[in-house]
Order: structure tokens, then C-alpha cells, then sequence
């Protein structure tokens, strides 16, 4: 048998990283090690882990990229619904772009033969019109400062691909939810389960969404296929639905009924406009669909999970946390 292929992976204690991490783990060709910010963590006994400080043009390297073959690189500033930067796109930069190609550049010095870029649909842009998705080879249109961030720093990783030779692979995913997730997601979790009435009825949008296990799936494609070098990958679950929708299908699989109320969409956006809510009825009301057949053909890849199975495990994850703590409800504060 052959040397394992040692895989490091950022943020690995983070939504996306320890998920893949755990992926991983059942694959005995591999040997993993998670790059952390500080302090402890809960990864897996089997994962390697290694302290490497805030994620920035300045963080040094080199014992985290030791003897490693590839970077899956998930730690990032991500997209928060209050900004409280005072100049945002410069903090994402920092992070997302300085910081992103400064371990790309380490990683290339050190050897490792390819780096796999967690990016993100906003990349591509924000809304789609309803039938026309988002392709991987389509013109890319950033609209705000996160997007734009992750933008500038998979034009970096490509020259730089075209520079050292390390092959570098981008996924961008759409909204992705499961076990841990947190944000927007969470909170319609919490909702449905106490029962109130969402306004949301009437929305016949479309949105592509990736379960959690399926974006891991794709990752762990993508660390040695041949096909996937210097190549970018959309992923979703391959099924599109509308808002109201998800709230049903949600709702179901925390075993209760979505209370909707059917307003007019124009109404709905002119409410939230009124309460400086415009971007979250955007993105509650407009259409986001990608489409995913050159990840299907060109990785022979299929979402092992349906949409269904994912609001599940995700509902399962949700119940169990409320319920671990003697009945406090840890959401509710």
C-alpha cells in the first residue's frame, strides 16, 4: 500500500471544515490535518491539528503545509447580514484575497500539488431570472463586497495556477444548509418550529440550495480527480424550489405545518423596504438557480443526498439541540 495522501484542511473547526473533515475521515487512504485559529477544538481524534492564527497575508505556513499534497481551503470572512466594518470591502479582502493567496503561494513553495478553493455562488451574482440559471462558465457580475472578495481571489489562484503549475480547483456553492448551520437558516428553523405566521405564501420564485453532505461529497471529489484540476465547479442538490416551498418542505421535516400567509410579492418587498429589510426580501423573493451538469459529467458526480434527506438531518440536528439541553430551548434566546 502506497503513503496516504495528507489533506490540510482550514477552518477546520468551522460549519463547512469539520463537516468535511468528518467526511473524510472514513476514507483510510487519507491523512487529514485541521488548520485552526487558536485553542481547542472538537475534531476527531484521527485529524491532526495545528494552530495557525487569523487567516491573513502575514500568517506563516509552513508547518501546517508540511509533507501535505492538498489544501482544501474553506476559512473565510464570510457574509454576515450586519455589517459592522466600517469599510467591509477592505476586511474581506484582507481575508478573503490577501490572506487566500498568501497560503496559495506558501502552498505552491511547499509543493503541494492542488489547492481547492471554497468560493461562492455570489461570485456569479445575486438573483437569477426564473429558467435562465447560473452556469460555471457564464460571465461573473460580484454585486457587493463579499462576492467581490471572493471574485478577486479566484483570479489570483488562476494566474497563480498558470505561475507555479499547483493545480487549483473552485467550487462555488449556493445557500448551504445541515447539521450546524447557523444564520438566516437557522432562524427559519426556529420559526417554523414555534408556528408563527410567515408572509410568505405567494412567492413563486426558484433556488438551488446544497445540502451540506453533498458540497462535503463534491470537496472530497475534488482532491484527486483528474478532471477537476484548474476547473470551476457549481454544486447544488439538483432540485429547485420556491420559498414557500422550503418552508413547507422544512417544516415537514421538523414534523409540523408552515402557518403562510399569501401576500403579493410587491407588497412584501415595499413592506421590508419601509423597514430597511430590501436585500433579505430580495434574496426571499427573487430566483437563484444554477445549473450543475459540467459537475455531473465532467466528476461523474451525483448529489448523494435529495433535498428532502437534507432538511432532515438538518431538522434531526435542530430538535437535538434544543432537547440536549434538559428542555431549554438554546435557539430561543
Amino acid at each position: 500500500m502506497g503513503a496516504k495522501m495528507l489533506v490540510l484542511v482550514t477552518g477546520a473547526n468551522g460549519f463547512l471544515g469539520k463537516a468535511f473533515l468528518d467526511t473524510c475521515s472514513l476514507d483510510s487512504r487519507l491523512r487529514l490535518r485541521g488548520a485552526v485559529r487558536s485553542g481547542g477544538s472538537d475534531m476527531r481524534a484521527e485529524v491532526e491539528r495545528v494552530v495557525v492564527g487569523d487567516l491573513a497575508a502575514d500568517t506563516n505556513w509552513r508547518d501546517a503545509l508540511k509533507d501535505v499534497h492538498v489544501v482544501v481551503h474553506t476559512a473565510a470572512r464570510v457574509h454576515v447580514m450586519y455589517e459592522a466594518a466600517a469599510n467591509p470591502l477592505g476586511e474581506f479582502r484582507r481575508v478573503n484575497v490577501d490572506g487566500t493567496l498568501s497560503l496559495a503561494r506558501q502552498a505552491a513553495a511547499a509543493g503541494v500539488r492542488r489547492f481547492v478553493f471554497v468560493s461562492s455562488i455570489k461570485v456569479n451574482g445575486e438573483h437569477t431570472l426564473p429558467g435562465h440559471p447560473f452556469s460555471s462558465d457564464a460571465v461573473v457580475a460580484p454585486f457587493e463586497p463579499y462576492g467581490l472578495s471572493k471574485h478577486e481571489a479566484e483570479s489570483g489562484l488562476r494566474q497563480l495556477a498558470l505561475d507555479t503549475g499547483m493545480e487549483v480547483v473552485i467550487v462555488r456553492p449556493v445557500l448551504v444548509y445541515g447539521p450546524g448551520v447557523k444564520g438566516n437558516f437557522l432562524s427559519m428553523m426556529r420559526r417554523l418550529h414555534q408556528g408563527f405566521p410567515m408572509p410568505f405564501g405567494a412567492i413563486d420564485n426558484r433556488r438551488s440550495l446544497v445540502a451540506l453532505d453533498n458540497l462535503t461529497d463534491l470537496l472530497a471529489t475534488c482532491l484527486q480527480h483528474p478532471s477537476a484540476a484548474n476547473e470551476v465547479f457549481l454544486v447544488s442538490d439538483g432540485e429547485d424550489i420556491s420559498t414557500a416551498e422550503l418552508l413547507r418542505r422544512t417544516a415537514a421535516a421538523l414534523g409540523t405545518r408552515a402557518r403562510l400567509v399569501d401576500i403579493p410579492p410587491r407588497l412584501l418587498r415595499g413592506a421590508m423596504r419601509l423597514v430597511g429589510k430590501s436585500d433579505v426580501a430580495s434574496r426571499l423573493c427573487s430566483s437563484l438557480q444554477v445549473e450543475i451538469g459540467k459537475t455531473q459529467q465532467l466528476l461523474g458526480w451525483a448529489p448523494p443526498v435529495s433535498l428532502d434527506e437534507g432538511l432532515q438531518r438538518a431538522a434531526r440536528w435542530f430538535l437535538a439541540s434544543r432537547s440536549s439541553l434538559h428542555g431549554r430551548a438554546p435557539f430561543d434566546r
